[in-house]
C-alpha cells in the first residue's frame, strides 16, 4: 500500500512542478500581485517522498542525460524542505510601510492620490524606502518524467544542496540548466547567511550566462547587495544592467526605483529624478491609474516615489526647479501628483510661500487641468494657515476669476460633473463679496470706499450670474441690493430688491425685499432728472403693484396700493389707476378712511379723464360721503361731481339725445348747487331744449338763469338765446325787444350794431312799423359804417317812408344815400354805388317828371325857356348817373335822355299855337315846328340806338327793352320788323350780360336776401327804389 501511495503522489508532484516551470515568466506587475497558490505548495510528506525518490534514483541508476536534472531537483527539494521555498523564480516581498498620518486633502474633494504629510522623518523614510528587497522562491520545476521515489529516504540540508549544485557544475559543465543551478546555488548561500559566497556565484552567473532567464533577478540581487553595503556606484551598475534589458524584465520597475535611490544617495538628484520619473512613466505605460488605488503595495511604492521626487526637487532648489525640469524633459500627465506632493512637502516644512508657489506654478502651466481648481484652493488654505489675510483674498479672487462659470476652464469640463469645484467657487464668491462689503462699511476706510464698493458689487454679481437659483442666491441678492442702497444707487438697489423678492422661491425675506424695492424707487424719484422721471415713476408703480399682488397680507400693502393708484393717475394711466384703487377698496374695506377716500378720488378723477362720467359721479358721491362737511377740500369735490354730471349731459348731446342732456344739465343745480359749473350747466340745458325746439321750457330756463345770476357773464348770451327762442316761438316782437336789450347791454360795438339792426328787422318783419322806423333811424345814426349796411338800412327807410307816403322823408333818405356814397372815399363799394345809383336815378326821375310837366304854352318864349331849363337840369341829372358805372342805371339814364329828346320834340309839335295866325301862317308855323322838332326826334333815335347797341355787348335789361320798343315806334320800318319781334328779343336774352349784385348783409353778418340779377324784377325787396315810370331798377 505504501508503494502505491508513493506512486500515487509522485505524478501529482511532477505535474504540479511542471505547471510551475513551463509557463511564461510573469511581468513585474504580475509578480507584485501574485497571491498564494495552494496548488503549488507541496505537503511535507510529498516533499520527503519526492526527495527520497530522486535520491534513490541517483543511487541506483547509472549516469544518464537525466542525472544532472535529478541532482538539481533533489538539491532544490532539500532547500525547500529547509526554508519552505523552491528555486526556479523568486518573488519579491516588499517591507511594509510604517503607519503614517492620514492624507491631508489639497482641497475639498481632492484626488485619491493626494499628497501625504508623513510622520516619519526624512532619514527614516530613506531607510525604509530604499531598504533591501526580500525574496521568496517558488517550488522546484520539473520538465521531464523521472522514476518514482521510494519511501523512507531521509532529507538532506542546504549544505548538501550546495554541494550537489557544485558537483553538477563540475561534473556537467555543459548542462543546459547550469544558469539555473548557479541561480539556486546563490540563493542557497543567501539562505544560510553567506551573502559574499552568494555574490561570487551571482557574478559567475552574469558573466557566463548573460542571457539567462535569471540574469535580471541576479542583477537586482547584486544591486541590492551593493546598495546595502553603500556601494552605490556598483549598485548603480547592477540596476542599470536590468534597465538595459528593458521593460520586459519583471525587475525593470524596481531597478528604476532602486537606481533612482542609488543616485539620490550619491546626491545626483537630477539623475535620480530621471529614474524616478522613468519608473512613473513605466507605471503609466502599463495602465496604472494614479487616481485609483489598486493594490496597497503599489500605492506605497508610488507614494514613496512621489516623496523622494519631492526631496530631490527640494535638494535641487525651490519651486522653480519643477517647472524647469518638466520644461526641459517634457510634461507628464501625473505632474499634478508631483506638484501636489512637493507643495505639501514645503508646507510641512513651514515653507508657506514655496508651497503656494508650487501650486500656483502648476495652475499657471496647466490652467485647464482637472486638479487646478483644487490646487488654487490649496493656495488659499496655505495662506490662511500662514496668517497672510491679504494673500488669502488675492488668492480667492484668482480662484473666483479662473473658475467662474463663464471662464475658459469650463470649455473643458462639465459643470454638472464638477460639484466640488462649483462648491468652492460659491464659497470664494461669497467670501469675497462679504469681505469687501464689510470693508465698504468701515468708517475708517472712507478713502477706499469706492474701490471696496466696486469689488463687493463685482463679486455679488459674479455669484448671482454663476448661481442664479441656488439656496444661497436670494440672500446674496439681498446683500447686493443693500450694498447698492448704501451707495445711494437707488435705481440699481430697487431692481435687485425686486429680483430678490420675486425671482426666487420660498425666500423668507421676500416681502421685506419687495417693500425695500419700492422705498428705493421712491428715493430714486427724488433725485431723478426730468428726463428720467417718467421711467422711474413707471418702475415705482410696477413694483408697487407687484408687491400688492404678491404680498397682499403685508401691513403696508394697502398704503403701497394707494400710492400706486395716485402715481398711475399722475402718469395718465387712468385704467390702471382705477384698477389699483378698486382693488384697495375691495381688499381693504376697513383700512384708514383717508386712504379709502383717496382711492375713491382716484377713481373719480380717472373716470372723468376716461369719459366714464357715470362712474365718476358715483365715485365723487363716495368721496363726499367720506368727507366732513367742514373739510376744505369739499368744494373741489362738489365741483368734480358737477363736472361728472355735466359731462354726461355733453355725451348725451353728442348722441343727439338732447332731452337726456337737458335733464343731466339741470341735475347739476339739484346735486351740486354750489358748484361753479352750475351756471354753465343751466345755460347748456336751455341750449339742449332749444335743439328740441321746446321753446317754452327753454325760455323758462333762461329766464330763471338771468334772474338767478344777474351779474353772470353769460347773461348777454342768455338774452341772445331768448331773442332767438322768442323769434322761433313766433314771439317776434319779444325777440326784437331782446335784441334791443342786447344792443343796449353789449360792450362790443359790433355786437351792439348787429343786435340793433336785427331788432329793427324783426319789428319790420311783423309790421311794427313805428318800432322798426325808430330802430332803423337809431341804427343809421349810430352806425354809418359799414357803409353798405347803412345804405341798405336807409334804402329800407326810404321804402317805408314811400309806403307811408312821407315823400319828404323818402327823398331825404334818397339824398342821404347819394351823399353817403359820394362822401365815402375809400369805403365806397360796388354795392354802395349801386344803391346810390338807384337813389340818384329816382331823384333824377323827379327832374324828368318836372321837365315833362312843363308844356310849351303862350307866351311861347317864356315856357320854352323854362322847358329848356328843366331839360338842362334833367339832362345833367341823367348824365351824372353814367359815372356810377352801373349797367342798368346807365341804360335807364340813356333811355331817359332819349325820352327827353322825344318829349321835347313832341312838346314842340304839341305846343300852344300863337293866336291870330292865318291859315298859311299856320302851315308855315307847323312846318317850322316840324323842322325844329325833327332833329330832336333824330337825336332821340340815336340815343335809343345806344341802348340797342348794348345787346352786342351782351347787356340786356328792361331799359334796353324800352329803348327797343321806342325805336320800333320811332322807326317802324327798321325796328318794327319780324326779326325784332318778341321772339327775337326772347332768343337774345340767352346772351344777356347779367351784372352781379352785391348781397345784402344783415346785422348779424348773415345774408338777408339776394338781390335778383339785372333784369329780374321779382321779389318784394327787389326794388329798393322805384322810378317815376314804375320800372324797377
Amino acid at each position: 500500500m505504501k508503494i502505491r501511495r508513493a506512486f500515487a503522489v509522485l505524478p501529482t508532484c511532477i505535474g504540479l512542478v511542471a505547471c510551475g516551470t513551463t509557463g511564461e515568466r510573469g511581468t513585474l506587475a504580475e509578480l507584485e500581485r501574485v497571491e498564494p497558490d495552494t496548488d503549488e505548495v507541496f505537503l511535507d510528506d510529498s516533499l520527503t517522498l519526492a526527495a527520497q525518490s530522486y535520491r534513490r534514483y541517483l543511487e541506483e541508476t547509472p549516469q544518464t542525460a537525466r542525472t544532472p536534472e535529478a541532482m538539481r531537483r533533489l538539491a532544490d527539494l532539500q532547500i525547500e524542505q529547509e526554508y519552505g521555498v523552491i528555486g526556479g523564480g523568486a518573488q519579491l516581498v516588499e517591507m511594509p510601510v510604517p503607519d503614517s498620518a492620514p492624507a491631508q486633502e489639497i482641497a475639498a474633494g481632492g484626488s485619491g492620490n493626494g499628497p501625504v504629510v508623513p510622520e516619519e522623518s526624512e532619514l527614516e523614510f530613506e531607510q525604509r524606502a530604499s531598504q533591501r528587497q526580500t525574496f521568496l522562491t517558488s517550488s522546484t520545476q520539473f520538465d521531464a518524467e523521472l522514476p518514482e521515489a521510494e519511501a523512507g529516504v531521509a532529507p538532506a540540508g542546504p549544505s548538501e544542496a550546495i554541494e550537489t549544485y557544485r558537483r553538477i557544475l563540475e561534473t556537467y559543465p555543459d548542462y543546459e540548466r547550469n544558469d539555473q543551478v548557479l541561480y539556486q546555488m546563490s540563493r542557497a548561500y543567501d539562505e544560510i547567511g553567506q551573502p559574499d559566497d552568494a555574490m561570487l556565484i551571482m557574478d559567475r552567473l552574469v558573466a557566463q550566462y548573460p542571457f539567462s532567464r535569471y540574469v535580471d533577478e541576479v542583477h537586482f540581487r547584486r544591486g541590492e547587495y551593493f546598495f546595502v553595503r553603500k556601494k552605490y556606484l556598483d549598485a548603480e551598475s547592477a540596476y542599470g544592467s536590468i534597465i538595459n534589458i528593458g521593460s520586459g524584465s519583471s525587475y525593470y520597475e524596481l531597478a528604476l526605483y532602486k537606481l533612482g535611490w542609488a543616485l539620490y544617495k550619491q546626491e545626483f538628484y537630477e539623475e535620480a529624478l530621471h529614474n524616478f520619473i522613468a519608473m512613473l512613466d513605466h507605471r503609466l505605460s502599463i495602465g496604472y491609474d494614479f487616481d485609483e488605488a489598486i493594490d496597497e503595495n503599489d500605492e506605497h511604492r508610488v507614494g514613496d516615489t512621489f516623496r523622494v521626487v519631492s526631496l530631490s526637487f527640494s535638494n535641487l532648489g525651490g519651486p522653480e526647479v519643477v517647472d524647469e525640469y518638466f520644461s526641459t524633459n517634457g510634461q507628464r500627465s501625473y505632474a499634478d501628483k508631483i506638484y501636489g506632493n512637493l507643495g505639501e512637502f514645503f508646507f510641512g516644512k513651514l515653507r508657506y510661500d514655496d508651497a503656494a508657489s508650487v501650486y500656483k506654478s502648476f495652475v499657471r502651466l496647466n490652467p485647464f487641468h482637472k486638479v487646478s481648481p483644487h490646487f488654487s484652493m490649496r493656495v488659499v488654505e496655505i495662506y490662511g494657515e500662514a496668517g497672510f489675510p491679504q494673500l488669502v483674498v488675492e488668492s480667492k479672487k484668482e480662484f473666483a476669476t479662473s473658475y467662474a462659470l463663464d471662464a475658459a476652464y469650463w470649455t473643458y469640463f462639465d459643470v454638472a460633473e464638477s460639484e466640488e469645484v462649483v462648491a468652492l467657487l460659491k464659497t470664494n464668491l461669497t467670501d469675497l463679496a462679504n469681505h469687501y462689503h464689510a470693508l465698504y462699511q468701515e468708517e475708517a476706510l472712507l478713502d477706499e470706499r469706492g474701490d471696496n464698493f466696486r469689488e463687493a458689487d463685482h463679486w455679488y454679481r459674479q455669484f448671482l450670474s454663476s448661481f442664479p437659483a441656488t439656496t444661497e442666491s436670494p440672500q446674496i441678492n439681498y446683500q447686493l441690493a443693500d450694498l447698492l442702497l448704501e451707495n445711494e444707487d437707488f435705481g440699481g438697489a430697487a431692481r435687485e430688491y425686486e429680483r430678490t423678492a420675486y425671482d426666487y422661491e420660498s425666500y423668507e425675506k421676500a416681502p421685506a425685499a419687495g417693500y425695500a424695492a419700492i422705498y428705493a424707487y421712491r428715493e430714486d424719484l427724488k433725485s431723478a432728472s426730468d428726463a428720467r422721471q417718467p421711467e422711474v415713476k413707471r418702475a415705482t408703480v410696477a413694483s408697487s403693484l407687484r408687491f400688492a399682488e404678491t404680498f397682499p397680507q403685508h401691513e403696508q400693502a394697502a398704503v403701497v396700493l394707494g400710492a400706486a393708484a395716485d402715481d398711475l393717475y399722475d402718469m395718465g394711466d387712468f385704467h390702471a389707476a382705477i384698477d389699483a384703487a378698486q382693488k384697495l377698496i375691495e381688499r381693504y374695506p376697513t383700512t384708514d378712511t383717508a386712504l379709502l377716500r383717496s382711492a375713491w378720488a382716484v377713481i373719480a378723477h380717472s373716470s372723468i379723464d376716461l369719459a366714464e362720467y357715470a362712474d365718476a359721479e358715483h365715485a365723487y358721491m363716495s368721496v363726499l360721503a367720506l368727507t366732513p362737511a367742514d373739510d376744505d377740500s369739499r368744494p373741489a369735490v362738489v365741483d368734480g361731481l358737477a363736472a361728472a354730471i355735466y359731462k354726461q349731459g355733453e355725451q348725451a348731446n353728442l348722441l343727439e339725445d338732447h332731452r337726456a342732456a337737458a335733464d343731466h344739465f339741470l341735475r347739476v343745480k339739484t346735486l351740486a348747487p354750489t358748484s361753479d359749473i352750475r351756471t354753465a350747466a343751466e345755460y347748456d340745458a336751455a341750449a339742449a331744449l332749444m335743439k328740441l325746439e321746446d321753446w317754452s321750457m327753454a325760455s323758462g330756463v333762461l329766464e330763471d338763469f338771468r334772474a338767478d345770476h344777474p351779474e353772470h357773464e353769460l347773461n348777454t348770451e342768455a338774452t341772445k338765446q331768448l331773442a332767438f327762442i322768442y323769434r322761433e316761438d313766433g314771439q317776434t316782437e319779444r325777440s326784437a325787444a331782446e335784441h334791443e336789450r342786447i344792443a343796449a347791454e353789449a360792450t362790443d360795438p359790433e355786437l351792439s350794431r348787429e343786435a340793433l339792426l336785427t331788432a329793427a328787422e324783426l319789428y319790420d318783419e311783423v309790421d311794427a312799423i313805428a318800432d322798426a322806423t325808430r330802430v332803423y333811424e337809431q341804427y343809421v345814426t349810430e352806425y354809418p359804417r359799414p357803409l353798405d349796411i347803412a345804405l341798405e338800412t336807409r334804402a329800407r327807410l326810404a321804402e317805408i317812408f314811400k309806403a307811408e307816403l312821407e315823400f319828404e322823408r323818402y327823398h331825404a333818405e334818397l339824398n342821404a344815400i347819394v351823399s353817403a356814397d359820394r362822401d365815402a372815399g375809400d369805403d365806397r363799394t360796388d354795392r354802395s354805388r349801386y344803391l346810390a345809383s338807384g337813389a340818384a336815378l329816382v331823384l333824377a326821375e323827379q327832374t324828368y317828371g318836372q321837365f315833362v310837366e312843363q308844356r310849351l304854352i303862350q307866351p311861347f318864349e317864356d315856357s320854352l325857356a323854362e322847358k329848356q331849363r328843366r331839360m338842362d337840369t334833367a339832362m345833367a341829372a341823367f348824365e351824372n348817373l353814367v359815372a356810377y358805372e352801373v349797367a342798368e342805371v346807365t341804360a335807364a339814364a340813356t333811355y331817359y335822355i332819349a325820352e327827353i329828346y322825344v318829349d321835347f320834340s313832341a312838346a314842340l309839335l304839341e305846343s300852344e299855337r300863337p293866336a291870330g295866325l292865318s291859315a298859311a301862317e299856320k302851315v308855315d308855323y307847323e312846318l317850322v315846328l316840324e323842322e325844329e322838332a325833327f332833329p330832336f326826334e333824330e337825336q332821340a333815335i340815336e340815343v335809343h340806338e345806344n341802348n340797342f347797341e348794348l345787346l352786342a355787348a351782351g347787356v340786356f335789361n328792361p331799359w334796353v327793352q324800352k329803348s327797343i320798343d321806342k325805336l320800333a315806334v320811332l322807326m317802324p320800318g327798321r325796328y318794327a320788323k319780324t326779326e325784332m319781334s318778341s321772339g327775337f328779343v326772347g332768343a337774345i336774352q340767352a346772351y344777356v350780360y347779367r351784372m352781379p349784385i352785391a348781397p345784402m348783409i344783415g346785422p348779424d353778418g348773415q345774408q338777408l336776401a339776394q338781390r335778383p340779377e339785372a333784369g329780374n324784377d321779382s321779389g318784394p325787396r327787389e326794388a329798393v327804389v322805384e322810378t317815376g315810370g314804375g320800372e324797377p331798377l
